[in-house]
């Protein structure tokens, strides 16, 4: 932390950057870490290549995240969050290669160790709880719009202090972001309480999809763009959908495949998929992950892949008979 430090001191312009098709954790890491650096005098640049899913635009500062980046941009510090793999940022990873320093700062397990420097904690319950301790170390004054920011991050990557990473830490910082004004139920309400109709519309069709293994032991239910565009969802709506699959009696592992967007003129493409795992605990799906070139955390994973989705659930029944 004390090296990271030092190069953020001596930055001058800084990209910020966390993942494609963001989370709570990603943009409440992003918001946060730019507010502060921003306060301190650095030239800072938010970028997300997904747009801002509409629960998370109450935040602030949230429009100024930046979703391409302009060409000749000129950086000497990157800082890149809540990122297994450098690629998960989307395009702009060559150009952040291609800058002099590189700050890794994560909380996945599978973390690749990209960059020139790392702050990674696995026991962390998210990046922004790493975020917290790493402005407490630089002083830096946590104002209500930053404190919103980090109780977003922990809040949703514990899944409302649910899932198994949360830890005390998460109880104790948020406790100190309430006592700094944030209100709890206006920022539940802002994430959870508000659904567009496409998304309920989404959910029906989802729960409808829902297959569980021979065994019992794992549900997969799955999202296509046909799904999208008969529903008017927004990928975004799909956030959550996983849980209800993981809530199956018996079931060890819930999986949700996704149907990125792609080029449908062609037939012959490969059609990519995001795959998202889910635990009760007993199974590591990181590994699972790591199998399939992806990563994450023993209870919550996911990857990428190309193939037809009758194919994705046949690797996945082959996987449940072990289970």
């Amino acid at each position: 932390m004390e090296r990271i430090i030092d190069k953020i001191a001596q930055s001058k312009r800084v990209l910020i950057a966390s993942h494609t098709n963001p989370d709570g954790d990603a943009i409440g890491s992003l918001l946060a870490t730019g507010l502060f650096l921003a306060a301190r005098g650095k030239e800072t640049t938010l970028f997300n290549e997904s747009a801002i899913p509409a629960v998370y635009r109450f935040l602030g500062a949230v429009d100024r995240v930046v979703n391409r980046l302009e060409k000749g941009c000129a950086f000497d510090t990157a800082v890149v969050l809540d990122c297994g793999d450098l690629h998960r940022v989307g395009r702009a990873a060559p150009v952040i290669e291609d800058i002099p320093v590189v700050i890794n700062i994560d909380h996945h397990i599978t973390n690749t160790r990209f960059g020139n420097f790392h702050l990674i904690d696995p026991e962390a319950c998210a990046t922004a709880e790493i975020i917290f301790y790493l402005m407490t170390a630089m002083k830096a004054p946590v104002t209500l719009e930053i404190a919103n920011a980090i109780y977003t991050g922990i809040l949703t990557d514990t899944g409302s202090f649910r899932f198994s990473n949360t830890n005390r830490n998460a109880f104790k910082i948020c406790e100190q972001m309430v006592a700094l004004g944030v209100d709890p139920y206006r920022i539940a309400q802002q994430v959870y309480g508000t659904y567009s109709l496409g998304r309920i519309k989404l959910l029906n069709l989802a729960l409808d999809s829902i297959e569980v293994s021979p065994n019992g032991k794992l549900s997969m239910m799955a999202v296509t763009q046909q799904m999208l565009r008969e529903t008017q969802a927004r990928p975004e709506d799909t956030d959550g959908l996983i849980n209800y699959a993981k809530g199956i009696k018996d079931v060890k592992v819930a999986v949700l495949i996704e149907e990125m967007a792609h080029d449908g003129r062609n037939p012959e493409a490969p059609i990519p998929y995001h795959v998202s795992l889910r635990s009760n605990g007993s199974v590591d799906v990181a590994a699972i992950a790591a199998a399939f070139g992806g990563g994450g955390h023993s209870s919550a994973a996911g990857f990428s892949i190309e193939a037809t989705l009758p194919e994705i659930k046949s690797k996945l029944l082959g996987l449940a008979e072990k289970m």
